[in-house]
Formats: C-alpha cells, sequence, structure tokens
C-alpha cells in the first residue's frame, strides 16, 4: 500500500474557512455560549446582550449538529420571553477564530 504524498491533506485551517455566517441584527439574532446542557434539547446559553437565557435545539439542527458545552451558537431571543430562545446555527473551530480575529466575539 502506498502512502500518500500529496500535500494538499494538512491545509491551513484559515483557509478552509470559506464563508462565516454573522448573526443579523435586524432578525434579533445574538451570538451565545453554551454554558450546560440541560436535557430535552435544552441548553443554557451566556448571550452577548449580556443576558442567560434557556435556550432549545430544534429537532433539525438536533439531528445534523452535535452542540456541547462551551459552543458558540446563534440564538434567536423569543419575541414574547425574554429568558428564551432558540438556537439556529453552530460555529466549528476555525469559524470561532475568524469571530475573533475580526472582533465579533470578545476574548473568552
Amino acid at each position: 500500500m502506498k502512502l500518500s504524498t500529496n500535500n494538499n491533506d494538512f491545509e491551513n485551517p484559515e483557509s478552509s474557512v470559506t464563508r462565516v455566517r454573522t448573526p443579523r441584527k435586524d432578525q434579533g439574532e445574538v451570538l451565545a455560549i453554551v454554558e450546560n446542557m440541560l436535557g430535552a434539547n435544552r441548553v443554557k446559553l451566556r448571550c452577548m446582550d449580556g443576558v442567560v437565557r434557556m435556550g432549545r435545539i430544534p429537532g433539525s439542527m438536533k439531528k445534523k449538529t452535535w452542540i456541547r458545552d462551551g459552543d458558540i451558537v446563534i440564538a434567536v431571543p423569543w419575541d414574547f420571553q425574554d429568558t428564551k430562545a432558540d438556537v439556529i446555527w453552530k460555529y466549528t473551530r476555525p469559524q470561532v477564530n475568524w469571530l475573533e480575529r475580526k472582533g465579533f466575539l470578545k476574548s473568552r
């Protein structure tokens, strides 16, 4: 069996980020850090606007994305209950690094 000598297997993580989704302020989206998992598709979020909310992971996202403590997500607070929010996006590690470099995230 021949080992691959292709150097493209070891790409720079920064070059793998082509597009990063940012929160849309006009739709009420905020960045949040997952503090802990509460069970039953619920998480405790510390949002960048200073509010601690209970977040709900929708079924379509739960089946595709694995969310753990310390992950950076986009949350949409509920209109009628500000202490709760829906999680709509999870960032990967290279995307989080990009957000920190561009100033979207305060240093953790």
